[in-house]
């Protein structure tokens, strides 16, 4: 692992996966990142559009404003993350493991959520424009509009 400074002086933990430094708003496009283990990772605002990250462990990790568009997270778990904000156009979610995340203001458009653990999460004022729920649990699940679903 390694220690990075960014403008702040605030120390950032960085590290290396795969020949990939992994670190806030790092550009991470196309990476191959599957089955990492990236469990309460600081990744806000970082680029992963059309990265692998199949089978990865993200859980707890804050992704909120990341950039995911078209990125494969199936059957990746992101229980308990932040992916607020995150842009997730066309993203593969599919059977992965949202219990509890923040999804709120998430750009879902034309993602793949087929039998997607939801359960609990808050997708409130998310765009879910032409998403694909089919078989999704979403038990106790705030919707965009701010409903629950029973």
């Amino acid at each position: 692992m390694i220690f990075g400074y960014w403008a702040s002086s605030t120390p950032v933990l960085t590290t290396r996966i795969n020949g990939y430094e992994i670190a806030p708003f790092a550009v991470l496009a196309d990476a191959d990142l599957e089955g990492t283990i990236l469990k309460g990772a600081d990744l806000h605002g970082v680029v992963l559009n059309k990265a692998n990250l199949k089978n990865s462990m993200l859980a707890d990790s804050d992704l909120s404003g990341a950039n995911l568009t078209s990125a494969d997270l199936s059957g990746a778990d992101l229980s308990g993350a932040d992916l607020s904000g995150a842009e997730l156009f066309t993203a593969n979610l599919e059977g992965a493991n949202l219990k509890g995340a923040n999804l709120r203001g998430a750009n879902l458009r034309g993602a793949n959520l087929r039998g997607a653990l939801m359960s609990d999460s808050d997708m409130t004022n998310a765009n879910m424009i032409g998403v694909d729920i089919y078989g999704a649990i979403l038990t106790n699940a705030i919707m965009p509009d701010g409903k629950i679903h029973g």
